[in-house]
């Protein structure tokens, strides 16, 4: 993990969430779903500073298939209470919008 992976997550952040943050660890995890490996990776936690509701950030990056760079910032705010339920719930909400997607015209 490179400082500027984490100040890029930082940034990520204080854009998705309006707070400032403080890297606290790294954790990793893999994440399966009907028997695949949907997730594998480092989860940064983050603290957070002033935030209204939340005391902690579970954050990480991908390249998508344009090789971009995204970041992904979920809230510690229940249900979400640890790196893995911030994974599952990233994971169900892109499974959400790729049905949502599908189903337009």
């Amino acid at each position: 993990m490179s400082k500027g992976y984490i100040e890029a997550l930082q940034d990520a952040i204080l854009h998705m969430h309006g707070c400032e943050s403080a890297y606290a660890e790294t954790v990793p995890l893999k994440e399966s779903f009907e028997g695949k490996t949907a997730w594998a990776g480092d989860v940064e936690v983050f603290d957070l500073i002033g935030h209204p509701t939340a005391s902690q950030c579970y954050a990480w990056g991908f390249k998508d298939d344009a090789e971009k760079w995204q970041y992904v910032a979920v809230l510690q705010v229940p249900p979400v209470d640890s790196p893995r339920r911030a994974v599952q719930a990233y994971i169900v909400s892109q499974r959400k919008k790729t049905a949502n997607a599908g189903g337009q015209q």
